[in-house]
């Protein structure tokens, strides 16, 4: 793969959730999330094309974390470039950035990292774009942290008493450059004495709910109980749910939303039981250039996700899988999309653009 566990020079920090992405040593360390919780072991990348297949393989995931790891990537690919050709780095630096924008098609982070990145590079003139590259990479990371505690804080405002919520896939810490979106507003909301329970989907194939937000919730000493996906409607009739809280890795300008896959299922049986859905993400998950989420293009991974568990199989020979990573719930599911800028009731287009022009 390219990928190599740190050997001659590790990082001397505890693995945690708010250190899954770390530039340190001169070069970029992801927390392998394919092996959580069973192992905290963080694995070196020295170029973006490296970086570019951590993103597929899911090293790292979430739409925050996955632009934050783009933005150190192209940090890699301009020191390969400057070292290659100084005088010609940026033409030289055009596949990698190719690699990395062709990681991960649904996470509009990516594209919006990229681009941040390349404006930068565009001002950059003579001498090494290294310095100046990785402070821009550096301040992404860092705005995204305090984008998702300001998150944390609008969400858990309009929880008003404790409760119990549901919460699907990941969102956390792992998700982010750390605290979270989702997993954020919990916090906020559990330190705040909001939060009695989290019920957290295990989310198959890949059991991000599982493996990740439970750990995550269990590190920070919050309730959680595990669910499989198909239980939630029937955890949601039997009363004391007031929130479904989720994050998202796109959002359209209308207010739909693109999430991990089954977040639809639990809008539909949210609307049902009377409980409302929060979805928490940053305004750079928001893409005002697609009118409705009919427009936001879904990834679909390999079948052989679905088709086995564990290493090994669940399906019959000779069956096969859809295997789609998101869906997308429409705005009308929604009651309140929750930014770092401020918090939108019952959004629909109007209300989108009013937000994205603060």
């Amino acid at each position: 793969m390219g990928l190599n566990k740190m050997e001659a020079l590790p990082l001397r920090i505890r693995p945690t959730a708010d250190q899954a992405i770390v530039w340190a040593n001169d070069r970029l360390y992801l927390l392998d999330q394919r092996i959580l919780p069973n192992e905290t072991v963080y694995i070196e990348l020295q170029s973006a094309t490296d970086t570019a297949r951590a993103i597929r393989d899911m090293v790292v995931r979430g739409a925050p974390a996955i632009g934050i790891t783009a933005a150190f990537g192209v940090v890699l690919a301009a020191r390969a470039s400057y070292r290659a050709a100084p005088d010609n780095w940026r033409d030289r630096m055009t596949e990698e950035l190719q690699r990395l924008a062709d990681s991960r098609p649904t996470a509009v982070n990516l594209f919006w990292a990229l681009e941040r990145m390349q404006r930068v590079m565009g001002g950059i003139g003579d001498g090494n774009p290294e310095p100046r590259l990785l402070q821009e990479a550096q301040l992404i990371h860092r705005e995204d942290v305090a984008a998702n505690r300001a998150m944390g804080e609008h969400g858990a405002s309009l929880i008003g008493s404790k409760t119990s919520v549901i919460t699907h896939c990941n969102a956390g810490a792992l998700a982010t450059g750390g605290y979270g979106t989702a997993l954020g507003v919990i916090r906020s909301a559990h330190a705040a004495g909001r939060i009695e329970m989290v019920y957290a989907d295990e989310t198959r194939p890949w059991l991000q709910g599982s493996r990740l937000t439970a750990w995550e919730l269990a590190q920070d000493r919050i309730p959680v109980t595990l669910l499989t996906d198909g239980a939630a409607a029937s955890r949601m009739a039997q009363g004391g749910i007031d929130w479904i809280i989720v994050g998202s890795d796109r959002i359209a300008a209308n207010g739909d939303v693109a999430n991990k896959i089954g977040t639809y299922n639990l809008a539909l049986a949210a609307r049902y039981h009377g409980v409302k859905v929060m979805v928490a993400a940053p305004t750079s998950t928001i893409d005002m250039t697609l009118k409705s989420g009919t427009a936001i293009p879904i990834e679909s991974r390999d079948p052989h996700e679905v088709l086995h568990c564990g290493g090994q199989r669940v399906g019959a020979p000779g069956v096969a899988a859809w295997n789609p990573v998101f869906d997308v719930t429409p705005a009308a599911l929604v009651d309140a999309i929750v930014t770092e800028k401020g918090i939108v009731l019952s959004p629909d287009r109007q209300k989108m653009a009013e937000l994205m022009a603060l």
